[in-house]
């Protein structure tokens, strides 16, 4: 596992031959990352982020690399919980905070919003399709935040309401949503979260 940009630029980590985990290519990282370079000023925005399925921790490591404020990683397997945890020791990335959880369970109890929200489960996942409006519903983005699922071809989102695009980089594919902006009740201003 490489780190394509940022900070840590260069780095590489080993990832041990056991793990399942399917990580994003170098190639639709860095697109990725070019897309999300336009939209986010990692560094003065103070950007909290929220990587779901964070398998490798691949996503998460070039968020901080690049000068996310807080990034925290949710992953079930053990094993790739500790490998996360490890390299966030390696670095001394206090900023890092892996959780050991399901992502459907942690969604659901979750109490704190995010600017980015990024999902990356197993392609042939039960319920992948359920993940948009999961996050949405559940208020994990902030007003305006952008949620991204990675997803195999099979899968489209054009018709979710919140659907902004879709991105495909050879076999890996990303639909972006966005958090529907807060209307104020009649006569009352709008809360801030």
């Amino acid at each position: 596992m490489r780190v394509v940009s940022g900070i840590y630029k260069g780095r590489r980590f080993d990832v041990p031959r056991s793990f399942k985990a399917r990580p994003t290519t170098d190639f639709a990282k860095e697109n990725l990352f070019n897309v999300l370079s336009n939209r986010f000023d990692f560094e003065d925005d103070e950007v909290q982020a929220l990587d779901l399925f964070a398998g490798t921790g691949s996503i998460s490591l070039e968020l901080l690399s690049r000068g996310c404020a807080q990034v925290v990683s949710v992953e079930k397997d053990r094993e790739h919980y500790a490998f996360i945890c490890r390299v966030a020791k390696e670095l001394g990335a206090a900023n890092w905070l892996p959780v050991r959880a399901d992502v459907f369970k942690f969604v659901r109890n979750a109490h704190r919003r995010f600017d980015l929200v990024f999902a990356d489960p197993p392609y042939e996942l039960t319920g992948l399709e359920t993940l948009p409006d999961l996050v949405l519903d559940n208020g994990l983005l902030k007003p305006q935040g952008l949620f991204i699922l990675e997803h195999g071809k099979k899968n489209s989102f054009e018709s979710h309401p919140c659907f902004t695009e879709h991105r495909a980089y050879g076999s890996v594919n990303f639909s972006f949503f966005r958090a529907p902006a807060a209307e104020p009740a009649s006569g009352q201003e709008s809360e801030q979260g």
